[in-house]
């Protein structure tokens, strides 16, 4: 069944992962269906029901076959960095017929919404953040959003967020930014700090395998999924976002905290921050505390042919 009002879809940057994710999302209920990419399209996807066409969404040429389909689409879906993102704005939103629906799934909001603000026309407008790698899917998963211009497209496609399987979490533009900071920006920083140390430490990976205990055999399997990843996609999370920069402080500014705890010598100054850490997870204790006993338990498991690194969380 087709959304109310969206039966013409346009993804920008559907060769991508996200924008690849949204296609096959979108396919069932569209009726025109259509990506527009500066690169080619995915390996085996030319032969599915979408058009596929090559042009540079900033610079598009008004008499264009792109230009005519964003012109025309119901909704169009931004699946881009942030720079392709801004740069486009302002040329997309005056193609766009008005009460048409413009999506973007940026990790940080704040920019492209203060570009937003200075662009003509009348489309209705929602800032989406899917909290996942695409090849995890959507299924029980969180979608974070933020509606900057509500209407009934807005209604209709965050519905369809909901029929898909996705978890919607409303958030304001500063309280994204400001939560991301800490469940992206600070975990990412956390993650990678621990790999700059290892790069530095007098041991080798074999022997870090073979003597892991879970907790660091843990780490060093997020270490490995983030190095798989697009460096692009972490270096926006930590430089455009921001909040990131508090977030990096207080990581390090709580180092220095361990180490002087340490060098002090007071044990019992230990145990007061575990009661506080305790203080902070409050109810969610024990369902954390459990998650990491599965996450340990398979852990244990060896790896098996069918199992193949996917892209990272962004």
């Amino acid at each position: 069944m087709t959304a109310p009002g969206l039966r013409r879809c346009v993804v920008v940057g559907g060769s991508g992962a996200v924008g690849g994710m949204f296609l096959e999302l979108l396919r069932p209920t569209a009726d025109e269906l259509c990506s527009v990419d500066t690169a080619a399209p995915r390996s085996g996807e030319a032969s599915k029901a979408t058009t596929w066409l090559t042009a540079d969404i900033t610079s598009l040429n008004p008499g264009g076959e792109a230009a005519r389909r964003i012109a025309a689409a119901d909704l169009v879906l931004l699946a881009v960095p942030e720079p392709v993102a801004r740069a486009a704005a302002g040329p997309l939103t005056a193609l766009m017929r008005p009460g048409a629906v413009l999506v973007d799934t940026l990790s940080v909001k704040s920019h492209l919404i203060a570009e937003l603000a200075g662009c003509p026309g009348r489309t209705e407008q929602v800032s989406i953040n899917p909290m996942f790698a695409p090849s995890l899917g959507i299924a029980g998963r969180t979608v974070a959003a933020v509606v900057l211009r509500e209407g009934p497209g807005v209604t209709a496609f965050l519905a369809l967020i909901e029929e898909w399987g996705g978890r919607l979490l409303m958030l304001g533009p500063d309280e994204h930014d400001r939560i991301t900071a800490v469940t992206q920006a600070l975990t990412h920083a956390a993650v990678l700090g621990f790999g700059f140390a290892l790069c530095e430490a007098p041991v080798d990976i074999g022997q870090l395998t073979a003597a892991a205990p879970p907790p660091h055999a843990t780490l060093l399997s997020l270490l490995a999924r983030m190095a798989g990843g697009a460096p692009e996609v972490y270096w926006d999370i930590q430089a455009a976002n921001p909040h990131a920069a508090q977030a990096r402080d207080g990581l390090a500014k709580a180092l220095r905290q361990l180490a002087d705890l340490v060098a002090d010598g007071q044990e019992r100054d230990m145990a007061s921050a575990f009661a506080r850490i305790r203080g902070f997870l409050g109810p969610e204790l024990t369902q954390y505390q459990m998650r990491c006993e599965r996450a340990f338990a398979a852990l244990q498991a060896p790896p098996t042919q069918c199992d193949s690194p996917a892209p990272s969380d962004s």
